[in-house]
């Protein structure tokens, strides 16, 4: 158990989140008891109370994967394949879990991946999740399917460090438009995610018609968007009488079905470093060693490698296969190597880094927090992996983040064999 009186604490450069642990085993002194079980894994727990509190629709649209699930399946396999080499008598007294990403000093290095329609999760939507990661000091990544206006948004996270994804339009001046709001809004770095064109076939959500724009809902970050205001008033669409014509007006421009190609990036780099003055700019989906040297010879400054937590291609590699094989082609010394898809505790954090990482994103784990309890869920859920990943330095011998690479994990061949049950993960 940690000591709040140990005197290393106060020479530690970051929270001695470890602590956390303790608070939650003394509130049976106090009659109480934790606010839900943060597990993940089998059965499930926090993945079933979530889905016991959502919607049907919410429920659906936060769980669903493309096709069979295959893709999502192979990223939880690629983890299990990777194990972590503990090593003992490390004086981990002054740990810190600190790290940089894009001239920030966070508390941590993984932080908020943008996840759209938060408002279908819980009524005030990216608010409190903005909030929660401000006050964590963890990056905050907003997405153009948000369901809350971008400035609200940005006062919310506070001065926590925040990006910015984007849903490209083929429309550059609500693009530009969207890019400005977020630049003025504090968001610091783009992400273009270049894998979401439109929504892969998702069985359960195509099965109830679960698209939540269609019904009105989600919307108001488009809505508020001056540019798209005129577009609607061009249309003849009235949002205040016509919800659910606008939300789809909204959403068919971003998720769009019509796929953009390379010529167009160097002049969404150039149009968002004149924007921003030099700030970074990423793309977000790539798996492929090809795509990831593409990128560095366009200018990106970085890449997030993700397959959308297997939601949008059914039958792929595993993100995390995917980011072993672009580190050993040499990218990293020409990008920011940025990761995302199947986190689920502070161990696949250390794993994913250990490949070559250097920051990790994470969705599922905090839309169940919120879901079963809005800000108070987002807090526990986040907290806990901050004393997850603590306390994991600390019985591994790691003294800081840096000291994460290829000779702490054991990795075994590549060969995923289909499982008669699939896991929920």
């Amino acid at each position: 158990m940690s000591d709040p009186k140990a005197p290393a604490i106060k020479d530690r450069d970051t929270e001695s989140w470890g602590l956390y642990q303790r608070d939650l085993f003394w509130q049976a002194n106090e009659g109480k008891t934790p606010p839900f079980n943060t597990a993940p894994t089998e059965p499930g727990k926090l993945e079933e109370l979530a889905k016991e509190k959502l919607t049907e629709n919410g429920w659906l649209y936060a769980s669903s994967n493309a096709g069979l699930s295959y893709t999502h399946l192979n990223n939880r396999q690629a983890f299990y394949r990777h194990k972590i080499i503990p090593r003992q008598l490390v004086d981990t007294n002054r740990r810190s879990t600190r790290t940089a990403i894009f001239g920030h000093d966070v508390a941590a290095p993984f932080g908020i991946s943008p996840v759209g329609i938060n408002k279908i999760y819980h009524p005030e939507g990216e608010l409190p999740v903005a909030k929660v990661a401000g006050e964590l000091n963890i990056p905050y990544c907003l997405s153009t399917a948000g369901s809350q206006p971008i400035e609200d948004v940005g006062r919310a996270n506070g001065s926590g460090p925040r990006f910015y994804q984007l849903y490209m339009p083929h429309d550059d001046e609500l693009t530009v438009s969207l890019l400005t709001r977020a630049w003025k809004s504090g968001f610091d770095v783009l992400i273009l995610t270049t894998d979401t064109w439109q929504l892969g076939w998702r069985h359960d959500d195509v099965d109830t018609s679960n698209y939540a724009f269609y019904r009105g809902i989600g919307a108001d970050l488009g809505l508020t968007d001056p540019v798209f205001q005129k577009r609607l008033a061009e249309a003849g669409v009235d949002p205040k009488a016509q919800p659910k014509e606008a939300g789809a007006m909204w959403i068919d421009s971003v998720w769009h079905g019509r796929a953009w190609s390379w010529e167009k990036i160097p002049w969404l780099i150039k149009t968002w470093k004149e924007i921003s003055g030099g700030r970074p700019f990423m793309l977000k989906g790539i798996q492929s060693v090809a795509d990831a040297k593409k990128a560095a010879e366009v200018g990106c400054d970085g890449i997030v490698v993700s397959n959308h937590a297997g939601r949008q291609v059914d039958g792929a590699i595993a993100s995390l296969d995917a980011l072993e094989n672009i580190v050993n082609a040499g990218l990293g010394q020409k990008l920011y190597i940025t990761y995302d898809s199947g986190i689920r505790g502070a161990a696949d954090i250390v794993k994913a880094i250990a490949l070559g990482a250097k920051f990790i994103f994470l969705g599922r784990l905090w839309i169940w927090g919120l879901s079963i309890m809005g800000e108070t869920g987002v807090r526990h859920v986040l907290k806990g992996l901050l004393a997850d990943l603590d306390i994991l330095m600390n019985v591994a011998g790691i003294q800081s983040i840096d000291q994460i690479d290829r000779e702490l994990i054991e990795s075994q061949s590549r060969s995923y064999a289909m499982i008669s049950e699939r896991s929920k993960l």
